[in-house]
């Protein structure tokens, strides 16, 4: 899970929220991380070059425990 902190708060520090976010498996991705369909699509990015999974690939996932599951973590 570590590697995906690092790719969800490097999207947070682009959009200028430098402050690294905690996760815990019930963070929301849209509502408590504040992200927007252009932020889920880099994520779908890097994920699927960090993992090789595409985490939207069989529908919407809207916390850090849905990521992970998808990724198998």
């Amino acid at each position: 899970m570590e590697k995906l902190a690092q790719i969800i708060n490097k999207i947070r520090a682009n959009k200028g929220n430098a402050e690294p976010v905690a996760l815990t498996p019930q963070t929301r991705l849209r509502e408590d991380l504040a992200f927007d369909s252009f932020d889920l699509a880099e994520l779908t990015v890097h994920v699927e070059d960090a993992f090789g999974k595409d985490i939207f690939e069989d529908g919407v996932v809207d916390t850090i425990a849905d990521v992970c599951k998808r990724l198998g973590i």
